[in-house]
């Protein structure tokens, strides 16, 4: 099979039927634990004429689309500007790790301006994102007791923990271990399992990793508690103005 991230990926983004300000890798390929048939998740901002935003009908700001490229499931969805940045005023840790993902596939920039006011959205309730995002997925291991969602939990509560402490979105699990004092040493053979297959049970002691995650959030209220992040975006009016430009070049 091919490696998904050795396909051109160049073409998808000049078949957009709107321009795109920036197109990164997210999900497992981001997060540092991509198996062998993983799919490529591609996300980001494309822009839409001004005049389908200021008639009557409402326009469709989201476009998603699945395919099969040279053998790897593609995954592909896109905001408009306008709803992407309002998804960063939201306490969003999902789209800020889109728009600050070091696996570019496409930028201008747009995209490298709008990365340096993301600083400006984040707050100390982004935890309440990170929190809920762990306790889904730790929900769905339960259930499952598949690898995936256990990793996922563990991701999300570190990238949690060093926002609070740090303000930086750090999504790449390998590099959070080394951030983290307080992460579980045995997730870097998690991490190998994984490379073997995208589903698939998880050898691990439950109880082991349920002290883990009950620990770690813990750790994230902690450093919620304690984190020198703001309540509030600071952002916003850099934000308006920033859409509104760009918008009007365009």
């Amino acid at each position: 099979m091919t490696d998904a991230l050795d396909i051109d990926l160049a073409p998808v983004v000049a078949e957009q039927p709107h321009p795109l300000l920036f197109a990164t890798v997210s999900g497992a390929h981001l997060y540092g634990f991509p198996s062998r048939d993983s799919d490529v998740d591609l996300r980001g901002v494309h822009l839409l004429p001004a005049a389908d935003l200021v008639g009557l009908r409402e326009p469709d700001e989201t476009r998603s689309r699945m395919w099969d490229r040279d053998g790897v499931e593609m995954d592909l969805v896109t905001h408009d500007l306008r709803k992407f940045v309002r998804l960063m005023l939201r306490r969003n840790g999902y789209v800020l790790e889109q728009l600050l993902s070091p696996l570019v596939v496409h930028t201008t920039d747009a995209h490298r301006e709008l990365a340096a006011l993301a600083p400006g959205v984040v707050t100390s309730h982004h935890a309440h994102h990170y929190r809920g995002f762990a306790n889904t997925q730790w929900r769905l291991f339960a259930k499952t007791g598949e690898l995936k969602p256990l990793l996922y939990t563990f991701r999300v509560l570190l990238t949690g923990i060093h926002l609070m402490r740090s303000g930086e979105v750090q999504a790449h699990l390998p590099t959070l271990l080394g951030e983290v004092a307080e992460a579980p040493a045995h997730l870097s053979e998690l991490i190998e399992a994984k490379v073997e297959r995208e589903h698939g049970p998880a050898a691990v002691d439950h109880a082991r990793v349920k002290a883990d995650v009950e620990r770690l959030q813990g750790v994230l209220d902690e450093a919620q508690a304690e984190s020198a992040l703001p309540d509030n975006p600071a952002g916003y009016d850099a934000l308006h103005d920033f859409v509104v430009r760009i918008r009007l070049e365009r």
